[in-house]
């Protein structure tokens, strides 16, 4: 299974969560809200859940083993880094030519 687009929605300033992503599969499957959670100084990521009557959480979709985990994890990172650079390289003002 192949990650085939990572489109970040929603980046926030404040918080431990930085992002919320949508990630694509073999141009085929597309998994909404997975967030970029900043804390313990590291990044990492959630899978969407929902809440449970007894007010715990329990996952939507997730990866099944650590190797699947590790590389969804590493492409959505790196797509949330590329948007936080590109944000901030839109906001930094261009030299006017004299």
């Amino acid at each position: 299974m192949q990650i085939t687009d990572i489109k970040v929605r929603k980046l926030f300033d404040e918080g431990p969560m930085k992002a919320v992503v949508s990630v694509t599969f073999d141009g085929q499957l597309a998994v909404h809200d997975i967030k970029v959670i900043y804390a313990r100084e590291r990044f990492f990521i959630v899978m969407p859940s929902r809440k449970n009557p007894d007010e715990s959480y329990r996952d939507i979709v997730h990866p099944i083993n650590a190797q699947f985990r590790g590389m969804v994890e590493s492409a959505v990172i790196t797509a949330y880094e590329a948007a936080l650079s590109e944000l901030e390289s839109e906001a930094s003002p261009v030299p006017e030519s004299v």
